[in-house]
């Protein structure tokens, strides 16, 4: 039986929300725009496991009505009471590269105790490549959260703002390798005589995948 926008709204309105997840999915299979439009239903949809998947699906989705897409991710971001989907608006509003999103980012970071949106968030935040975030991935840089701590240093790397090379590079000598190998990846993507010479160093660290990603680095240093 064909997918078409019929099918996948009967199956929107099924009271079977397996049936309701198994619609979302099939948006993938139908004409962008008119995906659009029948996705907002399953946003709204009581069950947790639809939500989720609706709003992941708008990292690309969004791109057909970027102003509809911010109120609607906005919307989850600030109202869900799953952290789960609140995450994942989080993912989305930066797989857009919606900025004007900030200020509500920053307040939720601020006010939730969720670790996981606060994670999404700080991801996001490197992803959309806006200058004014800097202070609040500086912020993150001194988590308590380890987790939170590993995602700010890539997301300053992402950001690709100098101010982050004095913060970043005393993280080159960690006891994670995990975190010298995130340092690795962001001093790669900053560049710069510092970065560089903290890169020297860490091509010759004793965990081979920080080794290689500090030489990855210098590689990319080189292209800059």
């Amino acid at each position: 039986m064909s997918i078409t926008p019929e099918s996948v709204e009967q199956l929107l309105n099924s009271e079977d929300f397996g049936e309701r997840l198994r619609a979302v999915n099939q948006l993938r299979q139908l004409e962008p725009a008119i995906a659009y439009n029948l996705i907002q239903r399953a946003i709204a949809d009581k069950n947790v496991r639809v939500r989720y998947a609706a709003v992941s699906q708008m990292s690309t989705l969004g791109e057909q009505n970027l102003p509809n897409a911010l109120e609607v991710l906005l919307h989850s971001l600030r109202n869900d009471p799953e952290a789960d989907v609140q995450a994942a608006a989080a993912d989305a509003l930066g797989a857009l590269k919606l900025t004007a999103a900030l200020e509500d980012l920053e307040q939720v970071y601020s006010s939730t105790s969720e670790w996981l949106v606060q994670m999404s968030i700080i991801a996001a935040l490197g992803e959309m490549g806006d200058p004014k975030a800097f202070p609040m991935l500086e912020n993150a840089l001194s988590s308590e959260n380890e987790l939170i701590q590993t995602i700010a240093i890539s997301a300053l790397g992402e950001l690709g703002d100098k101010r982050a090379l004095p913060l970043l590079l005393p993280y080159a000598s960690n006891a994670d390798w995990q975190i010298r190998y995130r340092v690795a990846q962001a001093l790669g993507r900053l560049g710069g005589a510092e970065a560089g010479a903290a890169l020297e160093i860490l091509a010759k660290d004793d965990v081979e995948q920080v080794a290689q990603e500090a030489k990855v680095g210098q590689d990319n240093i080189l292209k800059l």
